[in-house]
């Protein structure tokens, strides 16, 4: 359990009036963080993380599905054990739990629009309307132009386009799941929302570019790619870092504790003692980097953008060697996420904010959501 230094960040800060909270919920692990607003900026009170593992007689660091009771004790002592003084939250939603697609539509009136989406969506949805809550977003236009000769002068005109939609729908018994986590834990959460769109606020820059997350979890791995801010591919991958803890743990006859600790300890950087560990780690991330390697290829044959910059979050994001595979890999700038550059904060933490930073990419998201609410 991370423990921030309390009265450190008291003396340092004062009042917390404003005060808010985003809470992350992994596959693994809860994560906390709390903000302060002052004078416009967002300033950084208390964060933490707490495993899920024990709560459910399992080992820190595995995926774990907890019942809402469960959940619900994770919350308190993570609050608890955090120091955090406010009730005012946001809660994640797993992309799990939410299907994202991304459909055309003749072009029509935004009339129109709102009528023939819904409709549009009981297409991809395999359980009734009543089940799910939905909503989208109509993807901007980037029309190109292109030069056409009429009665012998040039005349530009723009190539006809449907109607891009992001299209969201989550299960209500994701967002039911988070009213009784708030109701049992006291808190007073305004929103859910699923997790990728909070990592997208805390991480991407503010460039016309493509960019790409890939967010490295202990079940399961998620790419994300975002033009001019706005989501344009989405993927989940069932393969995580807990993979690679498996695989040492089975290889070496040891347990997933002695394996966890191994891994995190060497990661994939080769050394005289320790080729064969990396060979067994490494089939975990070339699995994961081959299949994000046809998502970009898919993308950018589809978009023809190339992704500018990837960033690196998640706890498996940690990886010891894993941003330098990446770059060569992929050929692209590779960044390992540090979400806590959006906030303020005493400058003698900031190794150790930049060192925790990929597995609060969520957590941070969700506090300047809410944050942003005041």
């Amino acid at each position: 359990m991370n423990n921030p230094f309390e009265k450190i960040f008291n003396s340092f800060f004062g009042s917390r009036d404003t005060s808010v909270i985003g809470i992350d919920i992994g596959s693994s692990a809860a994560k906390i963080v709390q903000l302060k607003k002052k004078g416009g900026r967002a300033i950084l009170e208390t964060y933490g993380e707490i495993a899920l593992g024990p709560y459910n007689n399992t080992e820190m660091g595995r995926s774990t599905v907890l019942g809402i009771d469960k959940l619900s004790e994770v919350v308190k002592d993570l609050i608890r054990e955090s120091n955090s003084t406010t009730k005012k939250s946001g809660i994640s939603i797993p992309v799990s739990s939410s299907l994202i697609k991304f459909i055309g539509l003749p072009q029509m009136g935004e009339k129109q629009l709102s009528e023939m989406i819904p409709l549009e969506a009981r297409k991809y949805i395999p359980v009734p309307i009543s089940e799910v809550t939905l909503d989208y977003w109509i993807i901007p236009k980037n029309n190109s132009i292109v030069s056409e000769f009429e009665n012998g002068e040039k005349v530009e005109t723009e190539t006809p386009r449907n109607t891009e939609v992001l299209l969201v729908i989550i299960h209500n018994d994701a967002l039911e799941r988070n009213r009784n986590i708030a109701k049992l834990s006291g808190l007073d959460n305004s929103f859910s929302e699923i997790e990728l769109f909070s990592g997208m606020r805390s991480v991407m820059d503010p460039s016309l570019l493509p960019q790409m997350i890939l967010d490295i979890g202990a079940g399961s791995s998620k790419v994300y790619i975002v033009e001019r801010g706005i989501l344009k591919s989405s993927h989940i991958l069932n393969k995580g870092s807990q993979d690679i803890t498996l695989a040492i743990s089975k290889s070496m006859g040891i347990s997933f504790d002695e394996a966890e600790k191994i891994k995190r300890q060497n990661g994939i950087i080769s050394s005289k003692d320790n080729t064969n560990l990396v060979e067994i780690s490494s089939l975990t991330v070339d699995y994961i980097f081959s299949e994000v390697g046809r998502i970009i290829l898919s993308y950018e044959k589809k978009y023809g953008q190339k992704i500018s910059k990837i960033f690196l979050t998640g706890g498996g994001a940690l990886l010891k060697g894993l941003k330098e595979r990446a770059e060569i890999s992929f050929k692209t700038p590779v960044v390992v996420a540090d979400p806590f550059s959006r906030v303020e904060y005493p400058a003698f933490l900031e190794n150790v904010l930049k060192s925790a930073g990929p597995e609060f990419t969520v957590a941070i998201g969700l506090a300047i959501r809410r944050l942003q609410e005041l």
